[in-house]
């Protein structure tokens, strides 16, 4: 099966574990909740009668109510416009020895410095009369930034530098996709925090949780963006779930090259909770690994 990829190359994105994933949530989902969206690799896969993303990154979801709210033509088109107007390469038109680079060294060299006119140009826009032009302006920046990243300092400025590749082919079929199944999908995509969610925000839903790693580093966990007090209320949020009868899977790892999630493991055999160990070559659903020093435990908790 083909799934749909996420136009963004989100951290701990889990599109290629989805073949894990998905066997493993309930039949028949009315309402999806996937609770830390990120760039929506697990929601837009599952089949459900309607569909809430909801995210802490105020940036990431006001652009996709923007890709939900506007015509493929005018969003393709804004892109094409703003690749033009600063220069940046289109490698899918004229290939890459056109700008003096190669596939395996990439395009970065070339657009470096055009990149940056973009990212301080989008750094500096007033949001309030220019909405659509600022978030496709970030998703250009996102597409030609290193590794199709999405991060802001604590000014609230965009500030991953130039990356290899630009809006080829590809990336811009993915996009396609993505943008048609949330425009033919009841889908909504929020911006709150989850500790200020209870139990009574998901009567009748399927929650979905793939918080930030406490074990890992990633950007997402810079600027104290997770700690125990988050894995904690997580937590209390998902028993609050399970003692109101409403289903939940979440996302996790137990061990990162020889950390272990101590907080994590108390939590499930403390409750009972189902732990199902995904392969982390996505070969199958089977972990049988004898030297574990060196490797990435990841795993489903369901309680059902």
């Amino acid at each position: 099966m083909d799934y749909i990829k996420s136009p963004f190359n989100y951290t701990g994105g889990k599109h290629k574990l989805l073949k894990q994933i998905l066997p493993l949530f309930p039949d028949d989902i009315d309402q999806f909740v996937d609770l830390f969206s990120g760039g929506c690799n697990v929601g837009i896969n599952v089949v459900a009668n309607n569909k809430k993303f909801i995210d802490f990154n105020p940036q990431l979801i006001e652009l996709l109510n923007v890709f939900k709210a506007y015509e493929i033509d005018i969003i393709l088109s804004e892109i094409e416009n703003i690749i033009k107007t600063y220069d940046l390469s289109d490698s899918s038109v004229f290939g890459y020895d056109y700008y003096g680079c190669t596939s395996s060294d990439g395009l970065a060299n070339y657009n470096r410095e055009k990149f940056l006119n973009l990212r301080n140009d989008y750094n500096s826009l007033k949001h309030e009369k220019n909405r659509f032009k600022k978030n496709i302006m970030l998703y250009t920046l996102i597409v030609f930034g290193f590794n199709n990243q999405i991060r802001f300092n604590k000014q609230g400025n965009y500030n991953i530098p130039v990356g290899k590749r630009d809006f080829n082919s590809k990336i811009k079929s993915n996009l396609i996709i993505f943008l048609k199944n949330i425009k033919d999908s009841d889908s909504e995509f929020i911006n709150v925090n989850f500790k200020c969610l209870t139990a009574n925000d998901f009567k009748g839903s399927f929650v979905y949780a793939d918080p930030p790693y406490l074990i890992t580093n990633a950007s997402y966990n810079e600027q104290g963006g997770w700690a125990e007090d988050c894995e904690y209320k997580l937590y209390e949020l998902l028993d609050s779930l399970n003692r109101n009868n409403i289903n939940f899977a979440l996302s996790n790892v137990i061990e990162n090259k020889g950390t272990k999630n101590t907080i994590l493991e108390s939590w499930i055999t403390n409750n009972d909770y189902k732990i199902h160990y995904l392969d982390m070559s996505y070969n199958n659903s089977n972990y049988q690994i004898k030297d574990r020093s060196n490797k990435t435990v990841e795993v489903l908790i369901t309680n059902y």
